[in-house]
C-alpha cells in the first residue's frame, strides 16, 4: 500500500483542492474506484472503516486501481494520522486472491467549513481528478461495515453502468421514522422512483455523475445545511442518470454516535429538501405516480436494538405546540387541515389518530408555505416539530404490536396517499397558478 501524508495546504486559486492534494493526487495516477471517508475527531472509529474498506477493495476488486480519500475538517484527535497508519492486516481466509495492484490511501484538511459539504464536494473533486470510474461515500464512525459493503457500493456502478447506488438498510420498525414517515414519501412523489434511502451517508456514484455534480451551484446551498445528499439524490433521480439501490444490512453507528436534537435534524433535512425541490420545480412538478428502482444485494435479518419512544410525552408536545403555535399555523396551513389538527389535538391518548390523509396534507401545506415563504423560513421549520411528533406518537399507537411486514405495508400506503394527493400539493405549492 502507498501512503501520503496529511498536512496542511494552501489552495491554488479558484481550484476545489488544495495544491499539494493535488499533486498527491497526481501521484496516485487514474483510478478505476475510490471509497471517500469524510472525517471530524473520529479517531477512535475509522481504523475499523478503513480497515474494512481495504479488505474490501483486495477481496473484490483485486485487479482494480484503488484508493481511499480521506477529507478531514480539522481533528483535533488525531484522525487523519489514525486514518493513514493503521495497519491493515487480512487474514488470508478473508481473500479470493492477492491484490495485484497497490492500493493508495490519502488525507487532506479540506478547505472551507467542517460541514459535510465541503468534505464531500472535496472528495468528488478528487475522484473527477483521478478520473475514477465509481467512487463510494461510507461515514467514518460505521460499528457496522464489513467488507461486503465496499462491494454492494461499487459494484452495480462498476459493473452495471449505473450512476448512482443508494443504501437499503435493514432497521428496527421504528427506526427511521423521519425517513419512512417524510423524506422517502416525499421524494418518492416529487421524483416518481420508489428510493428508500434519500438522505443515506453511505452512497456510490459514478465518474459521470462526479463531473455532473461539480458543475452545479447548490454547494453554496448545502454549506448552509449540511444536507448535501438530498441534492445529489434528486439531481439523480430528475436527470439523465441511472439510480438503484443496494442493501447493506443494519446501519450500526460507534460511541460518537449521539441524538440530534429533532429541531436542527427537521432544519437540515426537511429545510434542504424543500430549497432542494423548488429549485427543481419543472423537472417534478408533472410527474405522476411512482416506479421501483433496480435493487442489488441479499437481505436478510438479525437482532436489533429495540427503539423505545415515550408516546404520552410526544402527545402531550404535540398538543402544547398546536395550542401555543395557533396564529402561525394559521398562516401556514389550510383551514381544514388546521381544523382537523385541532380537533384531533382534543382526544385522549387511546383514541389519538394522525391518519395519512391529514399527514400529507400537513406536508403539502408547510411545502407550499415554505416555497411562498408566508413567514420566516426558519420560523416555518419549527412550527413542524410538535406536528411531526404527534404523527410520530400516532405511528408508534398504531403499529405498537405491528410485525415488520405490517409496518412495510403501512408506509407503502403511506406513500400511496403521499402520490394520490400529488394535485393538492401543486396547489398549495403556488395556490391560483
Amino acid at each position: 500500500m502507498n501512503t501520503v501524508s496529511p498536512g496542511e495546504e494552501k489552495p491554488i486559486e479558484g481550484s476545489l483542492l488544495a495544491d499539494e492534494f493535488i499533486r498527491e493526487l497526481v501521484a496516485v495516477g487514474e483510478v478505476d474506484l475510490l471509497v471517500g471517508v469524510p472525517t471530524l475527531n473520529d479517531a477512535k472509529t475509522v481504523g475499523h472503516v478503513v480497515q474494512a474498506a481495504q479488505i474490501g477493495f483486495a477481496k473484490h476488486f483485486p485487479r482494480e486501481r484503488t484508493v481511499l480519500v480521506n477529507a478531514d475538517g480539522g481533528s483535533r484527535d488525531g484522525t487523519p494520522e489514525v486514518f493513514m497508519s493503521v495497519a491493515v492486516d487480512a487474514p488470508h481466509r478473508l481473500l479470493a486472491s492477492q491484490p495485484l495492484r497497490t492500493m493508495h490511501r490519502v488525507s487532506t484538511r479540506h478547505q472551507g467549513s467542517p460541514g459535510a459539504a465541503a468534505a464531500l464536494r472535496t472528495i468528488i473533486a478528487a475522484a473527477d481528478l483521478l478520473r475514477a470510474k465509481a467512487c463510494a461515500i461510507v461515514s467514518p464512525d460505521l460499528a457496522s461495515i464489513n467488507p461486503a459493503w465496499i462491494d454492494n457500493l461499487l459494484r452495480p456502478i462498476h459493473k452495471e453502468g449505473f450512476d448512482l447506488v443508494t443504501p437499503l438498510y435493514y432497521r428496527h420498525k421504528f427506526d427511521g421514522l423521519l425517513v419512512s414517515n417524510f423524506l422517502y414519501p416525499l421524494v418518492r412523489a416529487a421524483c416518481g422512483q420508489r428510493l428508500r434511502e434519500p438522505l443515506a451517508t453511505e452512497f456510490a456514484f459514478s465518474g459521470r455523475l462526479a463531473g455532473h455534480l461539480l458543475e452545479q451551484g447548490f454547494w453554496r446551498e448545502a454549506e448552509d445545511v449540511s444536507s448535501p445528499e438530498i441534492w445529489i439524490t434528486t439531481l439523480a433521480l430528475l436527470g439523465d442518470f441511472r439510480v438503484c439501490q443496494s442493501f447493506l444490512g443494519p446501519k450500526v453507528h460507534g460511541a460518537k454516535d449521539a441524538r440530534q436534537d429533532l429541531v436542527g435534524t427537521l432544519r437540515r433535512a426537511v429545510g434542504t429538501l424543500f430549497r432542494c425541490l423548488e429549485a427543481q420545480e419543472s423537472q417534478w412538478s408533472s410527474k405522476t405516480g411512482s416506479e421501483a428502482v433496480p435493487t442489488f444485494g441479499f437481505p436478510y435479518e438479525v437482532a436489533l436494538e429495540r427503539v423505545r419512544f415515550n408516546r404520552k410525552r410526544l402527545l402531550q408536545m404535540f398538543r402544547t405546540g398546536v395550542t401555543e403555535l395557533g396564529s402561525i399555523l394559521q398562516a401556514i396551513l389550510a383551514e381544514g387541515t388546521l381544523h382537523e389538527i385541532q380537533e384531533i389535538a382534543k382526544l385522549a391518548d387511546d383514541e389519538f389518530l394522525y391518519s395519512d390523509e391529514l399527514w400529507v396534507k400537513t406536508i403539502y401545506d408547510f411545502a407550499g408555505a415554505y416555497h411562498r415563504s408566508v413567514i420566516n423560513r426558519d420560523h416555518i421549520i419549527q412550527s413542524l416539530v410538535p406536528l411531526y411528533r404527534g404523527r410520530i406518537g400516532s405511528f408508534v399507537l398504531q403499529n405498537h404490536n405491528a410485525s415488520s411486514e405490517a409496518i412495510e405495508k403501512a408506509i407503502e400506503g403511506l406513500c400511496e396517499e403521499y402520490e394520490r394527493l400529488k394535485a393538492y400539493w401543486l396547489d398549495r405549492w403556488t395556490p391560483n397558478k
